[in-house]
């Protein structure tokens, strides 16, 4: 019996041997583990110090690290389209109302309704149950949703230093009207060269279109009112109000007001005059940070409102085909909770790119910094900005619980039975968008020939389809 105990006791301690062994094996080779990331941003910037101070503070507390590749903003579509069409592997990406959909459709997003909750059950507790609801498609969640300005407030800002100088009344810029007045001076007394709305093919003239619910089709023309009871399906580009404010952009783009490269430029202008954008109370701070603007002084001038596509504008997906689905969830998960990681993800690389003034603010020493905050995590365990409100968050909450809905809010448009349509239809708005949303072209002229060639594309039935499901979601 003796020698059987001893035999028992030399076994028991080689499993055990064995097991030290095998955990040990497991973390070093966990060690070796790089999670591929796709996101957006400025391609040019100066990241990698960045990059290596997020990876130098996972790695052991995770065990692995994440390669992180950004596409510049005017060639973000191509590139991530061509990665969910070719099946380029990938951990996780980036992703938006304009590909969450189609990331689902192809088979290259991850179902994690369950595993978000057996890997990461801190993403379930900070993110609320609503914005959870946002991101479904047919009950499942493919995507974590990034809890912010999960509603979109519009601002419009301008560099204070043109306020000063033309003494103009931003709180009253609030409309198209009051907005061409003010440009229109300040070119005026800046003279032929200077253009006081400064963009870029991708990204016109953020908000234009907020009026109108895009059921998540990822197709511009395509909308429902957001105020619409009837919920009615309508092309965009056949109701006044659009047509009025694409004229504007024409009108400005003619008089020298838009640059006239804007069309074609792909990068990210810098020391914009106006800008518009959505945001929350003070993030008027970062954008002058980001674009070499001492000060801007910003006015809202709609919302807040919650949609589907607000709440989708920035998600992250697990790649269906990822070796390492759980990792990539404890990462997110980890940037959802962790202060410290998140600020070296929005901010850059402690010393280099930031450095803290106090508790829970930063100040932002250049603008080179290009992996952009939203795309990333949670604003509500993130420093702020020096400058800005140090209520800052807690009034980004305050305006997540007084935003309005949509009158679609939560209908998402499954696009199966008129994907080839869709398809063809995306094709076309794709050919006139950059000319048609930066002003370049008379909205007059360009917009009949883009709804024949629409509706010889199929976007008919498309509306009809949209309007179906509609009506069939809001029945129940």
């Amino acid at each position: 019996m003796k020698k059987m105990r001893i035999l028992s006791a030399v076994c028991a301690a080689a499993v055990l041997a064995t097991m030290v062994a095998s955990c040990g094996s497991d973390k070093e080779s966990s060690k070796n583990t790089e999670l591929v990331y796709w996101t957006v941003g400025g391609g040019t910037g100066d990241n990698q110090a960045a990059y290596d101070a997020v990876n130098e503070y996972i790695k052991d507390k995770l065990g692995f690290t994440v390669k992180v590749n950004i596409a510049d903003w005017g060639d973000y579509d191509t590139k991530i389209n061509t990665i969910l069409q070719s099946g380029e592997y990938f951990d996780y990406m980036f992703t938006n109302n304009n590909h969450y959909i189609k990331g689902v459709n192809l088979g290259a997003f991850a179902d994690i309704t369950d595993l978000v909750a057996q890997e990461a059950p801190k993403l379930n507790e900070v993110i609320p149950e609503q914005i959870w609801s946002g991101v479904k498609i047919d009950g499942k969640i493919y995507s974590v949703p990034t809890y912010k300005d999960s509603s979109i407030t519009q601002y419009w800002a301008f560099d204070k230093t043109y306020v000063d100088k033309y003494n103009l009344d931003v709180q009253s810029i609030t409309d198209f009207a009051s907005l061409d007045k003010a440009l229109r001076t300040i070119k005026e007394g800046e003279g032929k060269s200077f253009y006081p709305l400064t963009t870029m093919q991708s990204d016109a003239f953020s908000g234009m279109f907020n009026d109108y619910d895009g059921l998540c089709s990822g197709l511009r023309p395509l909308g429902v009112k957001m105020d619409d009871q009837s919920r009615k399906v309508v092309n965009i580009f056949e109701q006044p109000d659009v047509v009025e404010k694409l004229t504007y952009m024409h009108n400005w783009y003619k008089d020298g007001i838009v640059n006239p490269d804007a069309p074609t430029m792909t990068e990210t202008p810098k020391m914009k005059a106006f800008m518009t954008a959505q945001g929350f109370p003070g993030a008027e701070q970062t954008w002058a940070v980001n674009n070499g603007v001492e000060a801007y002084e910003a006015v809202q001038v709609w919302g807040p409102m919650y949609s589907t596509e607000s709440i989708q504008g920035s998600m992250n997906a697990i790649g269906k085909n990822s070796k390492h689905k759980a990792e990539a969830l404890k990462f997110l998960e980890l940037a959802n909770t962790d202060n410290k990681l998140r600020d070296i993800m929005a901010y850059g690389a402690e010393g280099k790119d930031f450095e803290y003034v106090s508790d829970g603010v930063v100040k932002k020493l250049n603008d080179n910094y290009t992996w952009p905050s939203y795309t990333q995590a949670t604003y509500f365990n993130l420093s702020t900005v020096e400058g800005s409100p140090e209520d800052q968050w807690d009034q980004v909450k305050k305006l997540n619980e007084q935003a309005g809905s949509s009158s679609v809010l939560g209908f998402a448009l499954d696009v199966e039975p008129i994907n080839n349509e869709l398809t063809a239809c995306r094709t076309v708005y794709d050919q006139y968008k950059y000319e048609l949303e930066t002003g370049a072209k008379d909205p007059k002229v360009i917009i009949p020939e883009l709804n024949k060639k629409l509706k010889d594309a199929g976007f008919d039935k498309v509306m009809e389809e949209a309007q179906k499901q509609i009506d069939a979601y809001f029945a129940k």
